[in-house]
Order: structure tokens, then C-alpha cells, then sequence
């Protein structure tokens, strides 16, 4: 049932992408931070009580869900397929980098520069077109497994509620998981414990960029010789291992919110990112997604085979 479920949802974002309005993901933002008025505190523990209500809170709802409807396969099956397409998100991810491939390609910058916010927290405006490039690329690579794989490992190992959970968690990291003056404590237990639930996602997608990408040796050598001087202990590796891939050179000066930062290059030995090398990232964030589906339904065959 996950498999056929799982699957669904995949074709379903592949199809669809997401909605306009009323996204799933968006409406546990707004009720986060409906809980975060109420709770903030420039406390790590009261950072770890809103992390609770709306990681746990989310997860109680997807077990109730597929309680509801175990005795129904079909219905467990069309469960799961909602389910995986509410929080998985490579059609946007491959729309929003291709949109700013498009820019590039025609010499517009500025209308790159507009667009990039919809895929990643950089500054733009202090990107010329070759910075443009590097972050979409790093981006395309890092939510491969954030928004597509960390969810189907999760969803393999616990079925809806590991698929929704694995989201809560996710976006809860994105809305206070940063280093701001606001959030460096409150919203500590959220990164944390988005750096526990990613690193199998990361790992599995960093093992599959080298597996079916154009250069597995260099995927598998930068991912050992640089994934670990990244900041991020699941990015580096996925970061690395596409870099290596793909043959490019990735990291490196950056701005966030108006605060630069000099991250260790990955795959030194590569070239600049090009333009073109956007598409040739998302092909592989595609090839990526659809092999840890299938990577994740033969684990929980495994899993459910020894259990019985």
C-alpha cells in the first residue's frame, strides 16, 4: 500500500505540482506560528515545547488519519498518495530553478534576481549571473533531499505519519531554525532535531546522486573529501556528492540576510557552475527522487518481512 500510495503521490506532484492556494504545508505554517505568538521566549526550552506541540501534534494527526482508514486498503492507499503529494515538492523545486535557468539563458539578471527568492534565502542582489547559477544548483541539490527524499525515507519507515512529520519538521527549521537574533535559542530544538531526521534523507540522496549521475567516481570523492567542511551536516554531503556528479565547483562566498559567509569549496578540482548545469541538476534530482521510492519501498518490504 505505501508503494502504490507513495507512488501516486509522486505522479500526483509530478502532474500537478503544487497548489496555489490551500497548500497542506502552508496552513501547518500559519498554526506554528499561531503557536510560536503564544510561546516565544528568547528560551531554549520554550523553543523545544513549540517544536513538541507542532512536530508531535502533527504526527498524532497522521497516525489518527491512517488509523481511520487501515481497514480499507484502498482507502490506506489513497491516504498515503495525498499524503506524499502534500509534502513532497520536486515539481516546484524543478519550475522555480528552470525559471531562473530561463532568465539567465536570455541575459535578464535582474528578472533572475527576482525569481531566486522563490528557491533559496540568498541575497540576490548580491549575485551576479555565474553566483546565480552555484545557488541554484546548491539549492536543487539540498532540497532533493528535503523536499523529496527525507520525506520518502520517513514515509518507508513510518507510513503517513513519517511522511507529514517528516514535513513539520522540515518547515518548522525554516521558519526558526536560523541563527537571527530572535531565534538562535527558540528555535534551536527545531534545527536539531531537522539535522536527526535529515541525515538518513541526505545520505541516501547523496548515495544516489553518485550512483546516476554523470561522474560516480567524482560524486563518491568529493562527497568523502568535502561533505564535512560544510557547516550543515546533511547538506555538505548532498552538496558534495551532486558538485562531484555533475563535475562542478559549488560553495564558496555567499550572503544571507545581509550576513556573508565563506563556505569551504566543494569539488575544488571542478569547473564553474554554467547556466545549463541548472537542467542537468534537475535531471538528476528527478532520477534521484524516483530511486529513493523505490529504495524506500524495498526497506519497507525488508522491515515488514521481519517483523512478521
Amino acid at each position: 500500500m505505501f508503494a502504490y500510495g507513495a507512488a501516486a503521490g509522486l505522479l500526483g506532484d509530478l502532474l500537478l505540482g503544487d497548489p496555489r492556494r490551500g497548500h497542506p504545508v502552508a496552513a501547518f505554517g500559519r498554526a506554528a506560528a499561531a503557536v510560536e505568538r503564544v510561546l516565544w521566549r528568547d528560551d531554549r526550552g520554550r523553543g523545544a515545547v513549540h517544536t513538541a506541540v507542532c512536530v508531535g501534534g502533527t504526527v498524532a494527526l497522521g497516525a489518527l488519519a491512517a488509523r481511520l482508514v487501515r481497514s480499507s486498503p484502498a482507502a490506506s492507499v489513497a491516504l498515503t498518495g495525498v499524503a506524499t503529494w502534500a509534502v513532497v515538492g520536486g515539481t516546484s523545486l524543478a519550475r522555480e530553478a528552470r525559471a531562473v535557468g530561463r532568465a539567465l539563458e536570455a541575459g535578464d539578471v535582474e528578472a533572475a534576481r527576482e525569481r531566486l527568492p522563490h528557491l533559496c534565502g540568498r541575497d540576490p542582489q548580491a549575485l551576479d549571473a555565474d553566483g546565480i547559477a552555484r545557488a541554484v544548483v546548491e539549492s536543487v541539490a539540498e532540497n532533493t533531499s528535503d523536499a523529496v527524499v527525507g520525506a520518502l525515507v520517513w514515509g518507508a519507515v513510518a507510513g503517513v505519519p513519517g511522511l507529514v512529520g517528516f514535513r513539520a519538521v522540515n518547515t518548522l527549521d525554516a521558519m526558526v531554525g536560523h541563527k537571527s537574533p530572535r531565534y538562535r535559542r527558540y528555535g534551536w530544538a527545531s534545527a536539531r532535531l531537522d539535522d536527526v531526521a535529515g541525515w538518513p534523507g541526505a545520505r541516501l540522496t547523496a548515495a544516489l546522486a553518485a550512483l546516476t549521475g554523470p561522474d560516480p567516481r567524482g560524486a563518491v570523492r568529493a562527497w568523502r573529501a568535502d561533505a564535512a567542511k560544510h557547516p550543515s551536516p546533511n547538506a555538505g554531503p548532498v552538496e558534495a556528492s551532486f558538485a562531484g556528479a555533475l563535475g562542478v565547483r559549488l560553495g564558496g562566498t555567499l550572503s544571507y540576510g545581509g550576513r556573508v559567509e565563506h563556505r569551504p569549496v566543494l569539488n575544488g578540482g571542478g569547473r564553474p557552475v554554467a547556466v545549463s548545469d541548472i537542467d542537468r541538476a534537475v535531471r538528476l534530482s528527478r532520477r534521484v527522487g524516483w530511486l529513493a521510492l523505490a529504495a524506500g519501498v524495498a526497506a519497507r518490504r525488508v522491515l515488514k518481512g521481519r517483523v512478521r
